[in-house]
């Protein structure tokens, strides 16, 4: 009997229609239109793809979106300084810097200068920290992470005092990801390239999340049957018989793990979707935390 299939694609769909509802009723009573900005700094084409997708979600939700652009060799003061004008800006609501910004520049610094009421990617210092801190709730929690759980939690995943392994331990998902996991009461195992022995410790895993980027790294026969597999990776891999020449595959095993697996997310179409949809709901969150202020 095959894995059941996540559906983040519907799951999203579900979750952004909802925003758009809740942007619709805003208005009518006559709040402002939720407002998102977008930095890029350089020609990174698959940052530059990544905003134009949350634009246009923006646009269909009926969230406000202003994109701003500078070039590579664009100093940190300019960045920043940019970051800065737009936390003054009352039609902003959310600002995200899309990373990773060109070598020299200070990312820690720049995502520290963004105001943390406007901090809808969830990466300032204080709103991991807060993450991280039992009892203490962050303004705003990164989209993919968030979009993970929102999936777990939407499949019937049993989370309280399961064993969760999660591949990968970078800012933007890996570390996140296990804070949350944690918070949900399962046991957390995070692996990384220094891991001993990584199969016999994803085979322990009721939940496993892949995030380690490499094109199906995590085999059928590492999953212990009847697990929830989560997979984040979104990788190209070369395929001639494609009109494109490639196709997407994650960081599992797909074939061989939907086979043994109780329950997974197919790439693409699973946490990918998720993504936009938790950032159009931070930044309507953003729009409320201004109108508790006034």
């Amino acid at each position: 009997m095959g894995a059941k299939i996540i559906d983040g694609k519907a799951i999203a769909e579900s979750l952004r229609e909802e925003v758009k509802q809740q942007v619709s009723e805003r208005v009518s009573q006559g709040l402002p239109v939720p407002g998102l900005a977008t930095v890029i700094v350089g020609d990174n084409p698959a940052s530059k793809v990544y905003v134009r997708m949350k634009h246009k979600a923006c646009q269909e939700a009926g969230i406000l979106s202003i994109g701003h652009e500078l070039p590579a060799d664009a100093s940190q003061n300019e960045v920043e300084a940019l970051v800065k004008k737009l936390n003054e800006d009352p039609k902003i609501h959310g600002i995200l810097v899309q990373l990773p910004l060109p070598a020299g520049l200070d990312e820690e610094s720049v995502l520290n200068t963004i105001k943390l009421q406007k901090d809808v990617d969830g990466f300032h210092p204080i709103n991991i920290g807060r993450l991280a801190q039992k009892g203490r709730e962050p303004l705003f929690i990164p989209a993919t992470p968030s979009g993970v759980m929102y999936l777990l939690e939407n499949s019937d995943a049993p989370l309280d005092g399961a064993n969760a392994v999660v591949l990968g331990r970078s800012n933007i998902v890996g570390m996140p990801v296990s804070l949350l996991l944690v918070r949900a009461n399962t046991t957390v195992t995070i692996c990384h390239s220094h891991t001993k022995d990584i199969p016999a410790v994803t085979r322990e895993a009721d939940i496993l999340v892949a995030a380690v980027g490499v094109a199906e790294y995590v085999r059928g026969d590492w999953i212990k049957p009847g697990a929830t597999v989560i997979d984040v990776g979104v990788n190209r891999v070369e395929d001639a018989s494609r009109k494109r020449g490639y196709k997407l595959v994650g960081d599992v095993a797909y074939d061989e793990a939907k086979e043994v697996a109780g329950a997974i997310t197919p790439v693409p179409g699973g946490v990918g979707p998720m993504t936009i949809a938790m950032l159009l709901r931070n930044t309507l969150r953003a729009a409320r935390l201004v109108d508790e202020k006034t």
